[in-house]
């Protein structure tokens, strides 16, 4: 049963997509490289990725002046509110001026921290998935749900890009990838979403921030999977006066739990993620990449 609050965030969220999916369905057409620039990360950023940060961070601002707000283009305010927004405009930019249909707006919010409500926005293909935390995952109105695959000889796997590897989380990507039945590449945020949906079973990945993650995450946690960092920790975004050792919170201090995955702001991070829809296959792969 959701409660009256989250119902309404979840709808707002959804008019946040409507208007991305307007403004960026208007622009795909005439996104092309010679039109983006390259940021320091070496990836692609055009008009369309700040115009679509801009158009939502004012939305989220007017409407919930005392929300967070963390974007991909224009950085992070109020990352001490108990709600914070997390946004990717355009998540796949290089999707984006290839002319790959994959790319699409991730619009997550966390309460205290963690993954809550979660979109997924792809108008080339006309898909949208919405979930919440533990509650439920829909993809364009229809419930769904992460499906069983608990052995790793079975698993269709997913990673969005292998050169996003350093050197040793490369080495612990290759054995789980021996492992599996058989591993795709290139599928940016679209691949979490397939897993959401029952059509794969486990996503490995690293160098990915905050915004490319907590929808997701929210997603996938609504549709019965997991999704956690290397070690098994759970996402949670910190602010950027918390140290590391303060933002594991009293979690961390808990007997048998996994203390909270840090997603810290103030610089750039290498964050090692894996996602399943099955606990055992979630172990299982957490046993290779450690």
């Amino acid at each position: 049963m959701i409660d009256t609050y989250t119902a309404e965030l979840v709808r707002f969220a959804e008019c946040l997509a409507d208007d991305s999916r307007r403004l960026l369905a208007a622009a795909a057409p005439t996104a092309t490289a010679t039109h983006a620039d390259t940021k320091a990360d070496n990836s692609f950023v055009t008009e369309v990725d700040r115009a679509i940060e801009t158009r939502l961070r004012e939305r989220i601002s007017a409407a919930y002046p005392g929300h967070g707000i963390l974007g991909e283009e224009y950085g992070c305010a109020n990352l001490d509110a108990d709600v914070t927004w997390i946004v990717d405009p355009v998540d796949g930019t290089a999707h984006l001026v290839a002319g790959i249909p994959l790319y699409g707006t991730l619009i997550g919010v966390s309460r205290h921290g963690r993954p809550w409500i979660g979109v997924l926005d792809y108008p080339a293909t006309g898909d949208r998935w919405v979930g919440v935390a533990g509650l439920f995952a829909r993809r364009n109105g229809r419930t769904v749900r992460t499906r069983r695959c608990p052995d790793l000889s079975a698993a269709l796997t997913t990673c969005s890009n292998p050169d996003f590897f350093v050197p040793e989380e490369f080495e612990a990507f290759t054995r789980v990838r021996k492992q599996v039945r058989y591993t795709m590449y290139g599928a940016s945020s679209f691949a979490y979403a397939l897993l959401a949906s029952g059509r794969t079973d486990l996503v490995v990945d690293g160098g990915l921030q905050a915004y490319d993650l907590f929808a997701p995450a929210a997603v996938i946690g609504g549709a019965g999977g997991m999704l956690t960092d290397w070690s098994g920790a759970e996402l949670r975004l910190t602010s950027p006066d918390q140290s590391p050792s303060a933002a594991a919170g009293p979690r961390s201090a808990a007997a048998g739990q996994q203390p909270a995955a840090v997603v810290d702001q103030r610089s750039a991070t290498r964050d090692q993620v894996v996602a399943a829809g099955d606990a055992r296959l979630h172990a299982a792969a957490l046993r290779l990449l450690n």
